[in-house]
């Protein structure tokens, strides 16, 4: 196995760069999509002050568009423009790296200028067209592992990336398909990931998901969120993803599995007291 690539977030910036892949647990979190920019700044400036309580560095998500709801009645979010301008206020105002998902090809210049991390979404993740223009821009890529894939076939997504420009990739876990509306977490999907020499991220509420489960929406036991992150963590993760709404009951996206603004710091003060005891361990 080759040396682990890393990703550095943050670079020309005055704020102190995030390294993925090195020795601290990165936190990507944040509410699932935009629904407006006080409920979005609140969310940010919550979780800010939480990684920061924790020790741990903070790359705040959200997404402009969800382009893969269930329904054709789901709520995308704003749009990318509006959507953009306000992660770019967000970034700017409290000094935050930034990320957020592509899903079209022709998104990626235009988001790549305001976010510090483009992600590719799962069902998304072998479409090369989008993971093209992902590397072209060279801006770091953040590639989850579709529910549908093993995880030594995400090689070949990784391979897209790294051929195709100068981005740094890395790689998400976020679960398996297992019959119907049900996902499963194998935890040495993350051991044979970190063979693709790329930092390791685990999805913790996405991973919770039971797809389509609500019929038009997608159900999930938020409670095995944080059991799943704790577990990550320990088998020696670079970072977890979690998303994390003021109100999870009433979200407009993602409402069965989103973890409460109130129960994050709680929670990160565990995971990091966890990775303090497995970061000297390989995954």
């Amino acid at each position: 196995m080759g040396a682990l690539e890393t990703i550095q977030l943050g670079q020309g910036t005055d704020r102190k760069p995030i390294l993925i892949g090195g020795k601290d647990l990165v936190v990507i979190a944040g509410p699932c999509v935009i629904e407006s920019e006080e409920q979005t700044r609140k969310i940010a400036e919550g979780l800010a002050e939480a990684c920061a309580n924790a020790g741990l560095p903070l790359v705040f998500k959200a997404s402009f568009d969800k382009a893969n709801r269930t329904s054709i009645n789901g709520y995308r979010g704003p749009g990318i423009d509006a959507g953009l301008e306000i992660l770019n206020r967000i970034r700017t105002d409290l000094e935050l790296a930034v990320t957020t998902d592509i899903h079209r090809a022709e998104d990626a210049a235009q988001t790549a200028q305001t976010v510090d991390l483009l992600q590719i979404p799962a069902f998304l993740c072998r479409q090369t067209d989008l993971l093209v223009a992902a590397a072209e821009t060279g801006c770091p890529v953040n590639i989850k592992k579709g529910q549908f894939l093993a995880p030594w076939d995400m090689a070949h997504a990784v391979n897209k990336v790294r051929s195709s420009g100068e981005s740094p990739v890395m790689v998400t876990e976020r679960g398996t398909s297992f019959g119907y509306n049900n996902l499963v977490v194998d935890m040495r999907s993350l051991a044979h990931l970190r063979e693709l020499c790329t930092p390791v991220c685990f999805d913790a509420t996405h991973s919770a998901q039971a797809p389509g489960g609500l019929g038009e929406r997608t159900g999930g036991e938020r409670c095995m969120g944080p059991l799943l992150a704790r577990s990550a963590v320990a088998a020696g993760v670079n970072a977890v993803f979690m998303e994390v709404h003021v109100d999870p009951e009433r979200a407009l996206s993602d409402a069965a599995v989103q973890l409460p603004l109130d129960d994050v710091p709680g929670l990160l003060t565990q995971l990091s007291q966890i990775h303090s005891i497995s970061s000297s361990s390989v995954v």
